[in-house]
Order: structure tokens, then sequence, then C-alpha cells
């Protein structure tokens, strides 16, 4: 599923899930590096947006066919040069309509380095 996507280029895999809470992992090199060393925020996004997206799909009401993604936004609380990042992703509202994700984003060390908050509309 992830193979040849995004997720597959930036080694994201899926480590667990309990529903309603899915866990992501991505390694951190160089491919995933801003120009100043640190992870660029559009890995940590790719990251946090996949671990959500998969558990929106994952628990659609059998009414739903798909999702498209409504709003989404990044709160940065830090950064990462090196080792894998983890992004835990739990459902918080889950409608007829529409699903809401957060997701934690943390370093190896367990430091949190970024929030996130999706929307997602059902079709």
């Amino acid at each position: 599923m992830l193979a040849g996507r995004l997720p597959g280029v930036l080694g994201i895999e899926v480590t667990a899930w309990e529903p309603p809470r899915l866990t992501a992992t991505m390694p951190v090199t160089s491919a995933q590096l801003a120009p100043n060393g640190r992870l660029h925020a559009g890995s940590v996004v790719a990251l946090a947006d996949t671990a959500c997206g998969l558990g929106c799909r994952l628990l659609l009401p059998a009414s739903a066919t798909g999702f498209a993604t409504l709003e989404l936004k990044t709160s940065y609380l830090g950064t990462a040069r090196e080792g894998t990042v983890t992004a835990v992703a739990e459902l918080v509202h889950g409608g007829r309509r529409t699903q809401i994700w957060d997701a934690t984003v943390a370093d190896e060390a367990g430091r949190t380095i970024a929030l996130f908050r999706c929307t997602q509309l059902l079709s």
C-alpha cells in the first residue's frame, strides 16, 4: 500500500494499529532534510498526514467510500537531524460526514517535535 507512493519513498512504516490509534515511523535520512540540515517541515507533515489518513481509511463507516482532506495544521515544537521519528495518530471525532484526527510527532528520544490536526470529509 505504501510502496511506490510518497510514504514508501520516505520510508514510512506502520508499526501499530490499535483502533482508534495508529502509529507510524519514518527514518531521518539526508533525503528528508531541509537545506539547514534539519528535518524538513514537509517530511513531518507527510508522516503525520500518512498516519492520520491511514487511520481514517481503516475507520471509514460502512456508508463511506473514501475521504478528502478539508484542513490540516501543524505546530512545530522542535526538529530532528537523525534517527527515527514517530507519529501517533488518534481519532478525536468520528462523525457521519467528517473525521478529525490528531497526531503527535516525536523524535527518537521521545521529545515532541510537532502537533498535527486534520479534518477529513467522508464521501
